[in-house]
């Protein structure tokens, strides 16, 4: 059963969008899947999210995270297989586990944990909060991104994660994101 969730074995490289929302993290994965003319992983708990609000007019809760992360891997197994050179992971279960902890009093399903820690990265983008805020039907926390950042980036720290910090315009984030891809494929 557990099995939905392990990440499966890729012959490219991949990179995670990572961070609060509203931080153009959706904007820049798509920007780099074109310049790298590869393919990018949507965020699934959107898709999820939203249709939920809009049958229910409900938000996201913690059984929600399961499935979540269920489609979020199984969309990101899939698109692997569709490039050998950079896979663009919108998200990845290690936010998920943030947001899990953010929102539910510091706790986090054990198998979401587990493959949140255990799935593995080239590298992270960690998106910061100098973008002006969006609003949405799903977005909630516009007066907490510092606190928001700041859970994102002590959890990249403490699970001695490999990230960049992408700040300042969407040109200057692209062109940061790019450099260190590029090192990465060593071009």
């Amino acid at each position: 059963m557990e099995e939905k969730y392990k990440q499966q074995p890729a012959n490219c490289i991949k990179v995670v969008l990572f961070g609060p929302e509203s931080t153009g993290k959706t904007t820049l994965s798509r920007q780099l899947a074109r310049h790298y003319n590869s393919v990018w992983v949507p965020e699934y708990a959107r898709e999820y999210l939203q249709n939920k609000w809009n049958n229910e007019r409900k938000t996201c809760e913690p059984k929600d995270l399961l499935p979540i992360a269920e489609g979020q891997i199984r969309l990101e197994n899939e698109l692997s297989k569709k490039t050998d050179s950079v896979l663009i992971c919108d998200t990845d279960l290690l936010e998920t586990k943030v947001y899990s902890e953010a929102y539910y009093l510091g706790s986090c399903n054990p198998i979401l944990e587990k493959y949140a820690l255990k799935n593995t990265y080239n590298l992270y983008f960690l998106t910061y909060i100098d973008t002006p805020w969006e609003a949405d039907d799903l977005r909630d926390k516009p007066h907490d991104r510092q606190r928001m950042f700041d859970a994102f980036e002590a959890t990249l720290i403490n699970n001695k994660r490999p990230y960049i910090l992408l700040r300042g315009s969407k040109n200057e984030r692209l062109e940061t994101a790019i450099y260190h891809i590029n090192k990465l494929l060593k071009i």
